[in-house]
């Protein structure tokens, strides 16, 4: 008997050099058996972080053409899309997408989306709520699941950690639905250590690693939790010493080398050690 296969397609940037988009969530999702076909709604030199880039961007039209040529193939049937409809709408008190797309991503993508790992700002913005305790994060996570999505997972927030404040503050909410057709949800929270550097594409990566997770745990948000944030640990980790070695004592490591060690982290990608516990949430 052959397993089924899980097929993602995943609708996001693609750079020549370095990882973020679907250089980021293409080859993790692939090591841990998923197939993934990629559309590429960008196609750039490197990320924007660097001093220069050059690239293309493919229209509306563009990304319809290759679709409707899948479609023509029958080969267009997926578990999941994957589009980093994180929603990327901005950090830290700024928007990184026109303001005319808020409501674009508030009416016509989150309603449809599954899953969603907006920041606070993000999720603030989504639901019109600001968090500052963690009845308000519940609160809010409870508004975007009336929105649409049965999984939510604000992946930074600045509550309070209990370890001190060298952790941020990640809370997730998952709804089930029940044998008798009531909906049970489960609550979570991780503290998280905070990291001094810039990274790009770890966004990608966390949203492409809750997918692998939550359909290998469809039903407890705590491990699927554990397992993406782990794996985020240690991709990071094996990032930072990485560049600082590259750089040298005392320098600020440059873009290309605080990209992230995607290959390198293979063993860890498919199988990482747990460095980090979520709290169940008793509300």
């Amino acid at each position: 008997m052959h397993e089924m296969e899980c097929r993602v397609l995943s609708i996001q940037s693609h750079v020549v050099r370095g990882y973020v988009g679907n250089k980021s969530a293409s080859f993790p999702l692939q090591v841990l058996g998923f197939e993934v076909d990629s559309i590429n709604s960008v196609q750039f030199s490197n990320h924007t972080g660097y001093s220069h880039w050059k690239g293309q961007v493919l229209t509306a039209d563009e990304l319809h053409v290759l679709y409707e040529g899948i479609k023509l193939n029958n080969v267009h049937h997926y578990d999941y899309v994957l589009t980093v409809c994180d929603p990327v709408l901005g950090d830290h008190g700024s928007m990184y997408v026109p303001e005319n797309l808020h409501p674009v991503y508030k009416n016509k993508v989150v309603p449809v989306a599954d899953i969603i790992t907006p920041n606070q700002f993000e999720a603030e913005l989504l639901t019109g709520k600001n968090i500052s305790t963690e009845k308000d994060a519940v609160e809010v996570m409870d508004l975007l699941h009336k929105m649409g999505p049965d999984t939510v997972v604000i992946t930074s927030s600045d509550l309070p950690s209990r370890l001190g404040d060298r952790f941020l503050v990640s809370l997730g909410s998952q709804r089930t639905l029940m044998p008798d057709g009531t909906k049970s949800t489960q609550r979570v929270r991780m503290e998280i250590p905070k990291v001094d550097a810039v990274f790009v594409g770890t966004g990608d990566l966390f949203a492409a690693m809750l997918l692998a997770w939550t359909h290998h745990y469809p039903n407890d948000l705590k491990t699927a939790c554990e397992k993406t944030f782990s794996v985020m640990h240690h991709v990071i980790k094996r990032t930072i010493s990485y560049a600082h070695d590259l750089a040298g004592p005392g320098r600020k490591p440059s873009p290309p080398q605080l990209e992230l060690r995607m290959v390198q982290s293979k063993a860890d990608i498919e199988d990482p050690a747990i460095v980090m516990e979520a709290t169940v949430l008793n509300l």
